[in-house]
């Protein structure tokens, strides 16, 4: 796909294209000199690690930021020098959408209406059809804050359209969205391809979603890794995609770092069950006798067997990826409290005025288990989280974390706990090192063993270069590990992690994963909401929520069984999850 390009034969035309940041790091290169062409009425994925520069060159795309050397145009407009005409023929959905939560469905398409000049005379006419083709109709009298993330996705997408663009940019318009909100998306922007003729240019960190795409463009470090349809990457690594089917009876989450550390291997990582392989050469690992009884059986490429390699060969976070032991935790045995159970959870209710979020809700997580909770956006998850957090008291019901009772002793079940939160919580006006020093002050480490264990986190999670960065300035995925290490500056024997990778990307979420895998073989219990399915295969067992309750309980292939029917006899852990909510007849546009 990467090409010169030829002016007036693609929707998109970028040359040369070069944009560098002043910061306290001093000048950072965004985007390195980068070409490429994007064909009309096609959908492109733009694909990449954190800090590869994507959002910025949608932004330089849609005109909001100035280039500082190159060429782009867009329908034959430079957005640098006419980006009110190019902003006019275009449709940009960034990251964070503004949609207006005091303002009901119809009142937000009423506003971007009016940004784009949409005559008053003619908008019921166009309201409709997007309201039927994202399943906003029903709610147009609801305020947008009401609304689940899928169902503002949808809203957002919508105002997009309004002035009927033949270019759409979004940027990963599906992060914290659950898998069928993504299905639902995917299928409302395959169909405005399909009959208007748009063109899609989309990032996103789910590499599934670039398997929908007609072309795929990798970002890294602000240069270009590659370029091509998802049938052409996959033809790279034809024959060095393998997986595991018998290793001397250990889990293979277990088996993960043992595999991912021998000669060749480039990635690993679970999926449906087993445990992925991809190798730098056309041949399973060579595990030494010694080790026991491996088996390993060859299965066809995927687009993320293409990229992670094409990431390994560029050598880039190899030592951070490839840890997976904590210095102040590998070895000691983490005690769970006194319980039976890490946590227990019974009859849990909680009301919201009129509304109930969590309704009668009964589990238990077991000492070193690695528990899912998985739903819907607006399930009831979050609001469990804080609950067992001791951050919200519920309305009903019990819980018991460690062994103590959160409703009467919330401050000795939080000594126990490592919580982080959906949103990044974290002080973005304090350095990384600032807050780190104040967690762990605040959970009664001082002194030398304070200095020790910062400089042990800094090292550990690749922090040292952003040691005095504002924590807000962080790109998402260095926030993420800032805030899993402040989680665990205290060694808790509970890990509570509320969609703890949402937008990271494909590096940073193994490498996310290799470290709590770690920390489960010392001991530590583990309660984590993904909406990414392969993660859920890292859990020992998971509870489906809908309407605040629970829908299914299970280990993943159990969940997976509950699914099976003759048209579907071997469903993926994503298909199960569609298809359980699908017979709950779950209803849409829930509160988030």
């Amino acid at each position: 796909m990467v090409s010169d390009p030829v002016p007036g034969g693609d929707i998109i035309a970028v040359r040369d294209l070069v944009k560098t940041f002043s910061g306290p790091m001093g000048t950072v290169p965004a985007l390195k000199g980068i070409s490429f062409v994007v064909r009309p009425g096609t959908v492109t994925g733009l694909i990449g690690p954190d800090g590869a520069g994507k959002t910025t060159l949608m932004r330089i795309l849609s005109g909001l930021i100035l280039r500082d050397s190159g060429s782009v145009s867009i329908m034959g407009h430079d957005p640098g020098n006419d980006p009110l005409s190019v902003q006019r023929s275009l449709g940009y959905m960034p990251q964070k959408f503004g949609l207006y939560e005091d303002l009901t469905v119809e009142e937000n398409l009423d506003f971007h209406s009016d940004l784009h000049g949409v005559p008053s005379s003619g908008r019921k006419g166009l309201y409709e059809p997007l309201l039927s083709m994202t399943g906003l109709g029903p709610f147009v009298g609801r305020l947008a804050g009401k609304l689940s993330g899928g169902m503002k996705q949808k809203m957002g997408i919508a105002c997009s359209l309004l002035h009927k663009p033949p270019l759409l940019l979004l940027d990963e318009p599906t992060v914290g969205v659950d898998p069928v909100s993504r299905r639902e998306l995917w299928e409302i922007l395959h169909s405005l391809v399909r009959e208007s003729g748009s063109t899609l240019f989309i990032s996103t960190a789910y590499l599934d979603e670039a398997e929908r795409c007609d072309d795929i463009l990798i970002l890294h470090e602000g240069g270009i890794l590659g370029s091509g349809s998802p049938g052409s990457f996959r033809s790279e690594v034809q024959g060095h995609a393998f997986e595991l089917i018998e290793g001397s009876g250990r889990p293979s989450r277990a088996l993960d770092p043992v595999i991912s550390a021998l000669p060749g291997v480039i990635d690993t990582v679970l999926a449906g069950g087993h445990l992925r392989i991809v190798m730098e050469g056309a041949a399973p690992p060579r595990v030494p006798e010694s080790s026991g009884g491996f088996r390993f059986q060859p299965v066809p490429p995927r687009f993320e067997d293409a990229l992670m390699t094409r990431l390994w060969h560029s050598r880039k976070d190899l030592e951070q990826g490839r840890a997976t032991r904590l210095p102040w935790v590998a070895g000691k045995r983490i005690q769970g409290g006194k319980g039976e159970q890490a946590i227990r959870v019974e009859h849990l209710t909680r009301d919201f005025g009129s509304f109930r979020a969590v309704n009668d809700l009964s589990f238990e997580v077991g000492h070193g288990e690695v528990f899912g909770l998985l739903g819907a956006n607006g399930a009831g998850k979050t609001t469990t989280f804080r609950m067992l957090a001791g951050l919200l008291p519920p309305t009903g019901g019990s819980l018991m974390v460690a062994g103590e009772d959160v409703r009467k002793f919330p401050a000795k079940a939080r000594q126990n706990i490592g919580y982080m939160a959906q949103k990044f919580s974290l002080y973005g006006q304090l350095t990384v090192y600032q807050n780190l020093r104040f967690y762990s002050s605040a959970y009664g480490i001082s002194g030398k063993a304070q200095t020790d264990r910062i400089q042990e986190v800094l090292k550990f999670f690749g922090l040292t270069p952003y040691r005095d960065i504002s924590a807000g300035l962080l790109p998402l995925g260095f926030r993420q590990r800032l805030a899993l290490a402040a989680s665990l500056m205290h060694t808790p024997a509970i890990l509570l992690l509320d969609e703890p990778t949402s937008g990271v990307d494909p590096n940073a979420r193994r490498a996310f994963w290799r470290i709590i895998n770690g920390l489960v073989m010392d001991g530590v219990s583990v309660l984590v909401t993904t909406h990414f399915m392969e993660e859920a295969e890292y859990c020992d067992r998971l509870a489906i929520m809908a309407d605040g309750g629970l829908l299914a309980l299970g280990s993943p292939s159990e969940i997976k069984a509950q699914a099976k029917t003759e048209d579907l006899p071997a469903p993926t852990l994503e298909d199960a999850f569609v298809t359980l909510l699908s017979r709950a007849a779950v209803p849409s546009g829930l509160p988030a």
